[in-house]
């Protein structure tokens, strides 16, 4: 794929990287009692990434990312499972949630949080996945 070189998408892109990931956050950490979540908000940091790659290509995003997005999908399939199992040694219904306080920080973290957070990394890890294959698609089809 060739770089856009566009200096407003360029700007855009830098400015609206780091905005769009940290709204991302901030729907992924209310999402569990209001609107928002692990999937919306991977699909706001997966636009975010999408810009950043549109405008400077994807050996830009590898260095950005650092990290393989099928990666990020295995690390979420991960998390996603390991979310049920404190319900499984408690002796519980599947997918039973539990809440543990956080005391330095009184932050409560919970099974439905590492299930929306491993939900978050498996989005972002598809999204980019199937974006990067289409850019390499599309680089060897100029070639």
């Amino acid at each position: 794929m060739v770089k856009s070189g566009t200096l407003i998408l360029s700007v855009a892109a830098r400015l609206l990287l780091p905005l769009q990931l940290l709204f991302s956050v901030f729907l992924l950490l209310r999402g569990h009692d209001e609107p928002g979540g692990g999937f919306i908000a991977g699909l706001v940091a997966a636009g975010a990434f999408a810009l950043y790659l549109f405008a400077f290509g994807r050996h830009a995003l590898r260095r950005v990312l650092r990290v393989s997005p099928r990666d990020l999908v295995g690390v979420g399939l991960l998390l996603g499972v390991s979310s049920t199992l404190p319900a499984w040694w408690s002796g519980e219904p599947f997918f039973t949630a539990h809440w543990w306080t956080i005391p330095v920080i009184d932050f409560k973290a919970s099974t439905p949080l590492i299930f929306d957070i491993g939900v978050y990394l498996a989005v972002v890890g598809v999204v980019l996945t199937a974006i990067t294959a289409l850019v390499d698609t599309d680089r060897h089809d100029e070639g």
